[in-house]
């Protein structure tokens, strides 16, 4: 009696066990239907449909839960040859096999593609930011090189604008990998950002659409996670961060963390700048928040920045001087004066040095501003009173939509 032979596609990476691998699959009739030579290509190929596994490497570069959760979209049940077996099943692979053993990898293959998918449904939306009838502000918090704590006080301006009462979205738009999701503690392995991104894409980011894509952090304050690695930037393509900004604004005023460089690279000749979500949210902001810390070299950076941002955005620049010190030798007034030699901004705020409560709040995964009163908080408070004060109690009356329930949910693979 003939074995039905089944179509698969193989991604090794290189790895040594490829062609063991190749002959068992042969042997036990597994018929190859391409070797790809990254995670590209077999996502690529996984989208024609002509296989339903894939046999991967386990540490195949790029192979995350949201490029398992694409196969499985495409109908194709992935099985690791190799790596990290708990890791991996977490991720929504079907079977870890050990990759010094070809034997019964066919097998392995063949039991995969009986597994049925099945639609696990998303919970009722019970909580959550509400639609509203008018749009929210946008604020982009940039700072330059050498850590001056620009993540810190974007986090902690949104949490301080929905401890307030006020619907706030916080946007990880780092492109040289934003770390907004570590600061909160929030261990989801499925960028939120580009998950917006390829809906955007498939021309499907509605309101039930972003609201999957966020993560609640508290009953006011939500926030979309940023790119898992760095080089996955090209992911986020030109004008994918305008219409993310535009449902962001939908359900509340949206506070973004850039990345530290506004160089548009494709004044180099390069077809695309990795800085382009920086430019998006620098160019789409109503306020901008510019970060430098109160050491030379941090008031050096500080001051091209600003000259840089003086060219861009011709909206409100509001600078704020992080860990500021007695110790320094010099007052505020020295430093107001020396950022009025390059702009006029609106407004100069001074964050005094306070490792012990940022420490705390990094290993609670929390904002500074949940850690109780402070100077620190209270230098947020006077940041968000100048860049997203209270409206007037008649323009705030505007009509809200209850947003709709999430009405997709997450395939996975159910064994026989």
């Amino acid at each position: 009696m003939l074995t039905e032979r089944v179509p698969a596609l193989v991604a090794a990476g290189g790895a040594e066990w490829e062609a063991r691998a190749l002959r068992s699959l042969e042997a036990d009739g597994i018929v190859v239907v391409k070797r790809c030579v990254d995670l590209a290509d077999l996502l690529g190929s996984a989208s024609t449909q002509t296989a339903g596994v894939a046999v991967v490497d386990g540490e195949l570069p790029g192979l995350d839960a949201d490029a398992v959760m694409r196969l499985l979209r495409d109908d194709v049940r992935c099985v690791a040859v190799g790596g990290e077996t708990e890791q991996l099943l977490r991720l929504g692979v079907v079977h870890v096999h050990p990759s010094g053993e070809a034997d019964g990898l066919g097998a392995a293959v063949r039991a995969a593609a009986s597994h049925d998918l099945v639609l696990d449904p998303e919970p009722e939306v019970t909580g959550g930011l509400e639609v509203r009838g008018v749009a929210g502000r946008v604020v982009a918090v940039h700072g330059p090189a050498g850590a001056p704590g620009r993540t810190t006080l974007a986090i902690a301006l949104a949490a301080e604008h929905a401890r307030r009462g006020s619907p706030a979205v916080l946007l990880d738009a780092d492109p040289h990998g934003g770390t907004v999701a570590q600061h909160l503690g929030v261990l989801d392995e499925v960028s939120g950002l580009l998950a917006a991104a390829r809906l955007v894409n498939a021309g499907a980011l509605d309101a039930a659409g972003f609201a999957r894509c966020r993560r609640v952090v508290s009953d006011h304050l939500e926030v979309l996670t940023g790119l898992p690695r760095p080089d996955r930037w090209v992911e986020a393509r030109p004008g994918v961060l305008d219409a993310v900004l535009e449902r962001a604004a939908e359900v509340g005023d949206v506070v973004v963390d850039t990345g530290f460089s506004l160089e548009d690279e494709t004044e180099l000749g390069r077809s695309l700048s990795r800085n382009q979500l920086t430019l998006d949210a620098v160019a789409a902001a109503d306020h901008v928040v510019a970060v430098g810390s109160a050491e030379p070299p941090g008031l050096a950076r500080l001051a091209r920045t600003l000259v840089e941002l003086r060219d861009l955005a011709p909206v409100p620049v509001t600078v704020v001087v992080n860990r500021m010190r007695d110790s320094l030798g010099w007052s505020r007034r020295d430093i107001v004066g020396m950022v009025e030699g390059y702009v006029r901004p609106a407004g100069v705020v001074f964050v005094p040095e306070d490792r012990a409560t940022t420490d705390r709040a990094l290993v609670t995964g929390r904002s500074v501003v949940e850690l109780g009163d402070s100077p620190l908080r209270q230098a947020v408070a006077e940041l968000r009173a100048l860049v997203l004060p209270d409206p007037p109690a008649a323009a705030g009356s505007g009509s809200r939509v209850r947003r709709p329930s999430a009405g997709r949910g997450r395939w996975r693979c159910r064994r026989p």
